[in-house]
């Protein structure tokens, strides 16, 4: 495989990791952002520990879904992870009222 078959194939996986992204956004409430991962949740949790006067951060999801285009299987039930660097949570916006998407009205 050569270089530029790589990379394609990554380019195309990537496309497809943000389709199924954009496709399943609205099904949850949070977006997480560690170092390493970048998480959708519908819980998180979020506690400050302290070991050895080092601050660290264990952050507990479920009911989660993955940006890993390397994982066969990005929802996760139950996630923990421990970090010593910052973390991001936003909740997302949940709209009352959605309006169906225009390819699906006849005409």
């Amino acid at each position: 495989m050569s270089a530029e078959d790589l990379e394609k194939y990554e380019t195309e996986m990537e496309l497809t990791l943000y389709k199924e992204y954009r496709d399943i956004v609205a099904q949850f409430s949070y977006v997480v952002e560690t170092e390493r991962r970048f998480y959708l949740a519908n819980s998180v949790d979020v506690a400050p520990r302290n070991a050895d006067g080092e601050v660290y951060f264990e952050v507990r999801m479920s009911d989660a879904w993955v940006w890993d285009m390397y994982r066969p299987a990005r929802f996760v039930k139950n996630v923990r992870v421990v970090t010593f660097k910052d973390v991001n949570i936003e909740e997302l916006d949940t709209p009352d009222l959605r309006l169906p998407d225009s390819d699906s009205f006849p005409g």
